[in-house]
């Protein structure tokens, strides 16, 4: 029977075609599923026998901890050097969608407290 072992929602491409290698390099079945023409169906990588669970899941544990690793090192180097991204710089770079976003998260929350006009 088919198990789900990675969930390919909001997942960047390299990501996801690290993993398809690794499974790929240590002989492991799987098969992807896409998220639709709407995007509602749910895409992922699922094995084609579950009883190489286990050995896969063990594989992806230790290929995200490795990157997980990684991304942190990048970003302190990042920080270091003082390329980090901040609200500031992102502001700098896209003042109009910056604004447009503040404006509507100060919008709902308007919203949100005008909904319970007692608690203020």
């Amino acid at each position: 029977m088919p198990k789900l072992l990675f969930r390919l929602r909001n997942v960047p491409d390299d990501e996801a075609q690290e993993v398809r290698e690794l499974l790929d390099e240590n002989g492991v079945e799987f098969y992807e599923t896409s998220a639709g023409n709407w995007g509602i169906s749910l895409p992922g990588i699922w094995l084609a026998d579950e009883s190489a669970y286990p050995q896969a899941r063990a594989l992806l544990d230790s290929y995200q901890d490795q990157r997980a690793a990684k991304q942190r090192a990048n970003y302190r180097e990042l920080r270091s050097r003082g390329q980090a991204p901040t609200f500031w710089r992102l502001l700098a770079a896209k003042p109009l969608v910056v604004c447009l976003q503040v404006l509507a998260l100060a919008l709902l929350t308007l919203l949100s407290i005008r909904l319970f006009p007692g608690l203020l």
